[in-house]
């Protein structure tokens, strides 16, 4: 249900590196249609958007290089609601900018914010817990966060540690990097833990007002601006100064270090799709657990718990493996281990030193 001053700000301007090589930095994973459902990861998320926010209030923040790939992925997209960030420098400078872009448009607006390339099979769960996170953040100065009950101990994921109470929105006690698996095995024991999905719930003053506590640096840079948001100046202010932001995450910024975090628990199945494993963890298998893509040109035997890519008009024969990623692209073929996934971004790093940028 759409309501009034509810903003729903869409972040999509990463480049999915642990999703390398179906994820590259000329079409990242937010526009492909990873799931083969005939949207992309950010067309649905801006169709679940437009539940809850009218057009003309869900902002797109991307890198400038993805202007023209929002606006050709979202139809009835809004040409000024796409916001481009001349450099990237991780979730707290782009928060920012949203923050204070809306509070000088609407003082009372409220901000959801959205990662661009999550999976959400329960929808009528999601709009639940969204809107009761909404309605807390409405009536009280606080900063919210869904938060997702572990199915298995990741150790790809941050973890909120709240406290355990009879009410829906919980209070956050501490927010944990990503832990070893021995760490991330006691949080599931103890029930106390959630994943961390990166979606926040505020409002703008609330967001500013922890800026100004917590990372003073960020809420000074981007308040020089103040005069100049909504207007024909106000592109050219981010383009001059957006890059002088520091590159800091929200969740370092301000989240680990704010008293007014709460977090509304969700089983909404969710996924951040953030990695190949996290792709088969969600996909259809087969009887010995592998998940195939163009399955009618790939023959396996003794192989399980793999997931296999290829393109379609390829025959791709596999002997032998498990607990594998193949991706086969045009000019990629990346076989690797599924339990070293965390490592495929250093891949990238590894070619950026080689100077391959072609294969990025």
């Amino acid at each position: 249900m759409i309501s009034k001053n509810i903003y729903t700000i869409i972040m999509a301007g990463g480049i999915g590196s642990r999703f390398w090589p179906q994820s590259r930095q000329a079409l990242p994973k937010q526009f492909v249609d990873i799931l083969g459902a005939g949207n992309s990861l950010l067309e649905m998320t801006w169709n679940r958007a437009k539940k809850f926010s009218s057009l003309e209030d869900i902002l797109i923040l991307t890198n400038k290089a993805y202007e023209e790939l929002v606006a050709d992925h979202l139809e009835g997209v809004l040409t000024e609601n796409i916001l481009t960030e001349p450099s990237r420098n991780n979730t707290a400078p782009c928060i920012a900018y949203a923050a204070f872009k809306l509070y000088k448009k609407n003082p009372d607006a409220v901000m959801a914010i959205l990662p661009s390339d999550q999976l959400i099979l329960k929808e009528d769960v999601y709009y639940n817990k969204l809107s009761k996170a909404i309605d807390f953040a409405k009536e009280n100065n606080a900063l919210l966060t869904l938060g997702i009950h572990p199915t298995r101990p990741d150790t790809g994921y941050g973890y909120i540690h709240f406290a355990q109470d009879d009410n829906e929105v919980k209070k956050v006690l501490s927010f944990k990097e990503k832990p070893n698996l021995e760490t991330a095995k006691q949080y599931i024991a103890s029930g106390d833990y959630l994943w961390n999905a990166g979606i926040f719930i505020w409002k703008a003053k609330d967001a500013i007002d922890a800026f100004e506590k917590y990372a003073p640096d960020v809420y000074k840079l981007f308040k020089s601006g103040m005069e100049f948001y909504n207007t024909a100046q106000e592109e050219e202010f981010i383009k001059e100064n957006y890059p002088k932001s520091p590159n800091i995450s929200i969740d370092y910024a301000i989240m680990e270090k704010a008293e007014n975090v709460y977090t509304v628990p969700a089983d909404m199945g969710w996924s951040d799709l953030g990695t190949w494993a996290s792709l088969w963890s969600v996909k259809d298998k087969d009887e010995n657990e592998n998940v195939v893509i163009a399955q009618e040109n790939i023959l396996l035997s003794n192989t399980k718990n793999s997931i296999i890519s290829a393109h379609k008009e390829k025959l791709v024969v596999v002997d032998g493996l498990e607990d594998f990623i193949i991706v086969d692209k045009q000019d990629v073929l990346l076989i690797y281990p599924k339990t070293k996934e965390q490592e495929i971004k250093d891949v990238m790093k590894k070619l950026e030193q080689r100077n391959a940028h072609k294969y990025l």
